[in-house]
């Protein structure tokens, strides 16, 4: 389950080989004398800037008391310097602290989401990717809105088009999104149809969060939740959250368990998913 995309390989690279080396009570000083070279090496590899060369990863984990592992490491170093990330030829659709979002997204085995504002853009239609990104007063040119929307379809295609690899998707929706006609009628009843048919494939469960739930805990805004295949082992996932500028990242576990539970409640308070596509497809009628 999940691509194992170079993005996601470096950072979980990055992740272990800093959790080997600090459980073992090794500094970044001595970690490059091991290898012989500075110690902007270790820091380069345990922030996923760059990928480490099989003979330092070999020595080092050595060092760092993890033999078995050179073997399994080597393995993914191989699959990521093969590898390319699809993003790259929308290279000017994509700001900076997006690149890491992508490498995760495709890489995920299970994605789990809260959104109380717009839809996912993994669910967006053309038309309804378009009116979001085009509000009154958009600076943006028309090529660089263009630009966003195929980034957008191709994050789909990436993502949801991958048959049997397709991850895991639960998504949890506030009805106002549903409710508030992004685009005009035509084009909300298209994007409520879509998201109908959506649900019923086998890998995506979608959960209305109805107002009639009242006060919910995710009040301070849409997150998500990324798990990851089994070759990253012991791996505990990340929470991402999504604002105008940025994109932030917590990987701890205090972190993790937080928005964890936070999205178990809303998993109680929403709609079950058979009564959601049911809530989808009357709302979609609706429209007139």
């Amino acid at each position: 389950m999940g691509t194992l995309n170079p993005t996601a390989i470096k950072r979980w690279i990055a992740l272990e080989m800093r959790r080997h080396r600090e459980t073992a009570g090794i500094d970044r000083a001595a970690a490059a004398e091991r290898i012989g070279k500075a110690s902007t090496v270790i820091a380069h590899i345990e922030t996923a800037r760059n990928l480490p060369a099989p003979s330092d990863v070999e020595v080092l984990l050595q060092f760092y008391g993890q033999p078995e592992l050179v073997a399994s490491f080597r393995e993914l170093i191989k699959k990521a310097r093969r590898g390319k990330d699809w993003w790259i030829k929308f290279h000017d659709a994509v700001p900076e602290s997006f690149n890491l979002y992508l490498g995760l997204e495709t890489g995920a085995a299970r994605i789990s989401s809260v959104d109380l504002t717009v839809l996912p853009a993994l669910f967006q239609t053309r038309e309804y990717a378009s009116a979001i990104l085009r509000p009154p007063g958009q600076r943006l040119s028309n090529e660089e809105i263009e630009s966003r929307i195929e980034l957008r379809l191709a994050r789909q295609a990436a993502v949801l088009d991958r048959g049997e690899d397709a991850p895991q998707i639960w998504s949890v929706i506030d009805e106002g999104i549903l409710r508030r006609r992004t685009g005009g009628p035509a084009v909300m009843r298209a994007q409520l149809e879509h998201l109908a048919r959506l649900s019923e494939r086998p890998n995506i469960e979608i959960q209305v969060l109805p107002f009639s739930a009242g006060a919910h805990p995710a009040t301070d805004g849409p997150f998500t939740i990324l798990d990851y295949p089994t070759e990253f082992v012991g791996d505990p996932g990340t929470v991402c959250i999504e604002n105008r500028r940025q994109v932030l990242y917590y990987e701890s576990m205090e972190s993790l368990n937080d928005f964890r539970r936070t999205f178990e409640r809303l998993q109680i308070q929403a709609e079950h998913p058979d009564r959601s596509r049911e809530m989808i497809l009357s709302m979609a009628k609706e429209i007139s």
